[in-house]
């Protein structure tokens, strides 16, 4: 197991930052606007943190 530290913490919310980013291909069709919310969470299971990204309409 790895353990958190800055460098490791800022390359998740970097990639959760990007994964927002870029459009998923579902997305591009017609719906209505839906809300993203990104959360950090510390997971106990690996010991480390976790990024949930979750769809609100």
């Amino acid at each position: 197991m790895t353990q958190l530290n800055r460098r490791t913490f800022l390359m998740t919310a970097a990639a959760a930052t990007t994964a927002r980013a870029v459009p998923p291909v579902a997305g591009l069709m017609k719906s209505p606007p839906a809300k993203r919310i990104l959360t950090l969470v510390y997971d106990k299971s690996i010991g480390a943190m976790r990024a949930i990204d979750r769809l609100v309409h």
